[in-house]
């Protein structure tokens, strides 16, 4: 049986050679016309979700953009999600949208808050956009109510789990695609609902089932501090690649409960060596201070806001006692993940929450101490997934292996920098990376870009389209070059 790792390369492989034209639509043009800059986007009535406000910063952005390389590469990627992913229908009679990764036909609640949190600022002026985040938010909300543990689901709630979860040895729920538990997975829609009820002040996504979902979120995290027993949560799955499954039973390595949240998975889906996971659990702080706000002046819950405030102030103690390092100076740097005995593991993943990505999701300042020099560990021979080679440097992961820099690594390390030779040399390795396909990857060789993996990967597609959004707002003079 063929493994995720699998498909995705493959996928890849086919994205580089043109062998998805038809699957994918927006690769269609790809070799076929003389111009290396023609857009690559879906024709307009093929699109799966057009925003009049998103079309026009796109062109406003694209105008600033010296560069015709970078133009046409963001031209591409910022509605890449819009154009590709969208599915909307109703459920029960009210909005519902679903959007898949890419090329993964299935909807990951990391993913699809993270691949439309760049258009809420657009949203207020937009009622389509509005209407997506309605359906959106409900959409998660259901998927939580199925299974809070789950991270991925199907868009049929009869459909089998996607094809390399359909032996695995856990809790399996119908509508689900696959069951590892990671923190990430539940506070991501909390941080899409919250900057869209921001920006637009609308409410009317939040209703019962919501609020049922979120009661959910907090039970889960409880559940998962594991202060009397592991809780519900196992899960294994036969594979040979180590980073598939979990220890002992499937309830990961022993750790001593300390009030910090267990997670089995990291945002890339690879098991966590050491369950407590310091940059999801920091990003779980900032997530139940959010609902807490939420309920507060939505539903005027003080009960129930005052427990996720309780948790949150449990969490953040428990993992700023335990969760820091220090250097042969002193110097406080965080740690990647801890088992509450005292043994810390120091490294980063290309995945956000990962510790690069920590000011990114509202954690810290970026000009914290102890972020600023676990910043610079990270991006360092520290770190031993930080890779420096002929055509870029930066981070990847055990999830395809070594050599293999994350795009989404250089993007989060521009995001995290007001230094604009730092940010200048990110938007160049990105250009230049892309193996002449116009779009980002999840992951590509050090010294040799047109070795990548997953051609159609929607939220590093947003993600470049955010950043360079980003640096327009703040340093339009790096675009103008």
């Amino acid at each position: 049986m063929p493994t995720r790792r699998d498909i995705l390369k493959w996928f890849g492989t086919a994205a580089a050679s043109g062998m998805l034209v038809g699957l994918m639509p927006h690769m269609a043009t790809a070799g076929m016309l003389s111009s290396p800059y023609v857009s690559k986007r879906p024709p307009v009535g093929k699109r799966k979700f057009v925003s009049a406000a998103v079309e026009r910063q796109l062109a406003t952005v694209k105008s600033a953009i010296g560069d015709p390389k970078l133009a046409w590469m963001f031209e591409n990627c910022y509605p890449n999600t819009l154009d590709t992913t969208v599915e909307l229908g109703t459920l029960d009679g009210k909005p519902d949208t679903f959007i898949i990764t890419g090329d993964i036909d299935a909807m990951w609640l990391r993913d699809s808050s993270a691949q439309v949190v760049p258009y809420i600022p657009l949203a207020k002026n937009d009622p389509a956009l509005q209407r997506l985040f309605r359906g959106l938010i409900r959409r998660q909300a259901r998927c939580i109510r199925i299974d809070p543990y789950a991270n991925a689901f199907m868009p049929d709630p009869h459909a089998p789990p996607l094809i390399w979860a359909q032996h695995d040895s856990t809790d399996m729920k119908p509508g689900v695609g696959e069951r590892k538990w990671e923190i990430d997975s539940l506070c991501y829609p909390i941080r899409m609902a919250h900057a869209y009820w921001l920006a637009t002040a609308d409410t009317e996504p939040f209703d019962d089932d919501w609020r049922t979902a979120m009661r959910l979120v907090l039970q889960t995290f409880r559940e998962q501090q594991r202060k009397h027993d592991h809780g519900p949560y196992h899960f294994q799955r036969t594979s040979e690649v180590p980073t598939e499954t979990q220890f002992l039973d499937g309830y990961g390595n022993p750790t001593r409960p300390n009030g910090m949240i267990h997670s089995m998975f990291r945002p890339s889906d690879d098991a966590c060596l050491y369950p407590l996971f310091v940059p999801a659990n920091l990003f779980a702080v900032v997530s139940l201070r959010q609902l807490a706000q939420m309920t507060r002046a939505i539903h005027h819950d003080d009960a129930f806001a005052s427990d996720c405030e309780a948790l949150a102030h449990e969490v953040e103690q428990a993992v700023q006692r335990d969760g820091r390092m220090h250097d042969a100076d002193g110097r406080a740097y965080w740690a990647y993940e801890i088992d509450g005995f005292g043994n810390q593991l120091f490294m980063d993943d290309a995945n956000a929450p990962g510790l690069l990505s920590l000011p990114y999701l509202g954690c810290c300042d970026r000009e914290d101490p102890a972020y600023r020099h676990t910043r610079d560990l990270v991006w360092s021979a520290r770190n031993p997934y930080f890779f420096k080679g002929r055509a870029a440097e930066g981070i990847g992961g055990p999830h395809e292996g070594l050599r293999m820099i994350w795009p989404m690594s250089i993007m989060m390390y521009a995001q995290t920098s007001d230094d604009q030779t730092q940010i200048r040399q990110c938007l160049t390795w990105l250009r230049d990376t892309d193996a002449g396909t116009g779009f980002m990857h999840e992951a590509f060789d050090q010294d040799d870009p047109s070795r990548f993996t997953r051609g159609w990967f929607a939220w590093a597609n947003t993600l470049f389209g955010e950043l360079i959004v980003d640096v327009y707002r703040k340093h339009p003079e790096l675009l103008r070059g």
